[in-house]
């Protein structure tokens, strides 16, 4: 199990309302879960998300995120590279965990969520559940359940297939949710590890089993590895149009869309792909400014 590291009460508030204030600002206010929307969110930010699938040699990913900036003339563009050979729950929770860094102005880095290393990346992790799932909802909603905000005396099943329906609302990782029910006291420590010991990604286990049967289809998504290549239509949309005003020459504009499984001819143009070492972030900066698209 990671070593967790301690905050400060006053850190602890300060990461909370910093939260809710981007939530309300983006116009998330109570119950309401924010996970599937992050792709929205950053489109409507005008951060670019290009996901690749990055192989580790080991069992675990070889990152989970990076956020880059590049500069031109003046302008900024913001990139999260997403690694999609994680599972997507801990995907989106990368995604958060980068929302913190672009918010406090943290600069280019690259991170592995499961490993807080610095106290900014632990932040950003303290932020991202907190993004995600506000401290107050969680307390609220286990209040609702049980009528106590103590489930110390609940048992492992019981308390398996609540944590199985959270997942499957909020979208959390398994063990993000665990740690938040240690952070409010509703566990102890004892329930803690026990929890945190489980196989939350076996389907055939008695955590998955139970997953599946309160949502198979999103509990299987959120415990998917999608090892997909894209990024959003608009940024695809972005690419085409730097090609139709010239600022990008036929091979750049068919090696980029190459990248994202797609072809010009998948929007009219017939170009071959040729052997060009174009980046995608050449691409995008092909313009003078970030466009905006109408």
């Amino acid at each position: 199990m990671n070593q967790e590291m301690a905050f400060s009460e006053l850190q602890i508030e300060m990461i909370r309302k910093q939260a809710e204030k981007k939530r309300r600002a983006l116009g998330f206010v109570g119950e309401t879960p924010i996970a599937g929307e992050l792709f929205t969110i950053l489109e409507n930010m005008n951060i670019v998300l290009l996901g690749f699938p990055i192989k580790s040699d080991t069992d675990r990913p070889a990152f989970s995120a990076a956020m880059m900036y590049s500069k031109e003339g003046g302008e900024e563009l913001v990139f999260i590279g997403l690694n999609t050979a994680d599972y997507f729950d801990k995907q989106l929770f990368a995604i958060a965990h980068e929302l913190y860094h672009f918010f406090t102005k943290t600069g280019s880095h690259l991170s592995r969520v499961d490993e807080e290393g610095t106290q900014v990346e632990a932040l950003a992790n303290r932020f991202a559940v907190e993004f995600l799932l506000p401290e107050s909802v969680l307390e609220g909603i286990v209040i609702d359940e049980f009528k106590t905000s103590s489930l110390q005396d609940i048992s492992m099943k019981k308390l398996l297939r609540f944590i199985a329906r959270l997942q499957c609302t909020w979208w959390l990782p398994y063990r993000s949710l665990v740690k938040r029910l240690k952070e409010i006291d509703a566990i102890n420590d004892k329930q803690y590890e026990e929890l945190y010991a489980v196989d939350e990604r076996d389907l055939g286990g008695e955590y998955g089993r139970m997953g599946l049967a309160i949502n198979d289809e999103v509990f299987r998504k959120l415990n998917t590895a999608t090892h997909i290549t894209h990024t959003s239509p608009k940024s695809i949309e972005l690419i085409i149009r730097n090609f139709e005003d010239n600022l990008i020459d036929e091979d750049k504009f068919a090696d980029t869309l190459a990248l994202f499984g797609k072809t010009p001819d998948n929007f009219g143009y017939d170009y071959e792909i040729s052997d060009s070492n174009c980046t995608v972030i050449e691409v995008f900066w092909a313009q003078p400014k970030p466009k905006t698209l109408s």
